[in-house]
């Protein structure tokens, strides 16, 4: 199922090109264009999800697909360490409402984020 106004379905869908760095039946990922760290790539599932907050027990199987993704892309892209993120709702930063996680590294982080 997709959301032909979500701008993540319309780079699933081809109709926007992006960078893609890893793609499954199931995921994909792509470099943020606008990237807050050295590596900075949006791992994504095909089906549109609103946000984490969106998810329930049907999506069992996919949001573990979408760490494994994430754990995948950070490999490639040599990462030792990174930041696997998911904003959910637009007070805590999500500007998309497709559900995506953020991974991020080459660079160090503090803590708290916000």
């Amino acid at each position: 199922m997709s959301d032909p106004s979500c701008l993540f379905c319309r780079i699933v869908k081809g109709e926007i090109p992006a960078k893609l760095v890893h793609e499954t039946p199931d995921v994909i990922a792509f470099r943020d264009i606008n990237p807050q760290a050295p590596v900075h790539v949006l791992v994504i599932p095909r089906e549109h999800i609103e946000s984490t907050g969106a998810l329930t027990e049907a999506h069992e199987a996919l949001s573990g697909k979408l760490l494994v993704a994430a754990a995948e892309v950070a490999r490639k892209e040599g990462l030792d360490s990174f930041r696997a993120v998911s904003n959910t709702g637009a007070d805590a930063g999500q500007s998309v409402f497709h559900l995506h996680v953020h991974v991020l590294g080459g660079r160090s982080f503090t803590w708290p984020p916000g």
